[in-house]
């Protein structure tokens, strides 16, 4: 995982600035000089995640606001558990309140979905990955929350990493010529990884050379089938993930075809915020 210090004052930043703008107005009703004590609780289990970009929030705009935390990024909260309590000026707690609450629930949101679908393939070898469907701008942070919940980081963008999808091969003129020119121009220590539809083009894909492959919305015997014929064809050193149309309901069948990972979209763009409050 790369450093996140940068990543998260530019975050905290850019949200400070969006909400809080060239002043609170309605926080400016409170004494400048006014000291409180604020709480926050959860409302639901989830898998606590954002613990640094929450007390950044706070700290930007008051170095000396102290953040007491009862729990720890991966850990799990139950219903009404205090998270946290936060001591400082009043002003502050009020304006950095929202975009602190923001962070927290959202990775948290993260944290928590990819730690049920790590949990219903508990047992099984199948490591659980993340995908580029990223909220923009909030890469970095959803994919610290991905691990936080148990899961494994795919490519973090388009230059660390060489995966082939539908639209490349099609443009490329095929899974095989694709595959030829990425074998030409990636750099010794960048992955490639090449997506196929069918298992006519796994067939290509692996005499091509393939080592990494995407089997995209395969059907649960189709991914036997296709684990069966790699392991035939190419031993064990091929990695098989699958990808497309998985739930929480159908994930365990697909781990237990074979494949090594299946990516899943859904742990970064279908989430729901954790319900979080915070009191004075």
């Amino acid at each position: 995982m790369k450093d996140l210090s940068e990543e998260i004052k530019n975050n905290v930043s850019l949200a400070l600035a969006e909400d809080i703008g060239p002043g609170d107005l309605t926080a400016s009703l409170i004494p400048a000089d006014k000291e409180l004590v604020a709480t926050v609780v959860s409302r639901e289990p989830a898998i606590l995640c954002g613990m640094q970009w929450f007390e950044r929030c706070f700290q930007t705009l008051c170095e000396d606001t102290q953040v007491y935390w009862s729990a720890k990024d991966g850990d799990e909260l139950q219903a009404l558990q205090e998270v946290c309590r936060i001591k400082g000026n009043a002003r502050v707690l009020l304006s950095a309140e929202r975009p602190a609450l923001n962070f927290l629930q959202t990775l948290s949101a993260v944290a928590t979905q990819t730690k049920r679908f790590v949990d219903a393939v508990s047992g099984t070898s199948v490591s659980i990955v993340d995908t580029r469907k990223t909220i923009p701008g909030l890469r970095l942070a959803q994919k610290y929350a991905v691990k936080c919940g148990g899961g494994t980081n795919h490519r973090f963008g388009l230059y660390d990493g060489i995966l082939i999808k539908e639209n490349h091969v099609a443009a490329a003129g095929g899974v095989d010529l694709a595959l030829k020119k990425a074998q030409e121009v990636a750099p010794p220590d960048v992955f490639i990884q090449i997506e196929v539809e069918s298992l006519q083009e796994l067939q290509i894909a692996l005499k091509a050379g393939a080592s990494m492959i995407l089997l995209d919305n395969f059907g649960i015997d189709q991914l036997r089938d296709a684990v069966k014929f790699t392991r035939l064809q190419s031993g064990e050193h091929v990695v098989l993930e699958a990808s497309g149309n998985i739930t929480l309901e159908n994930v365990r069948q697909m781990a237990v075809t074979g494949v090594d990972r299946i990516s899943i979209g859904g742990l970064t763009k279908d989430i729901k915020a954790i319900d979080l409050s915070m009191r004075f």
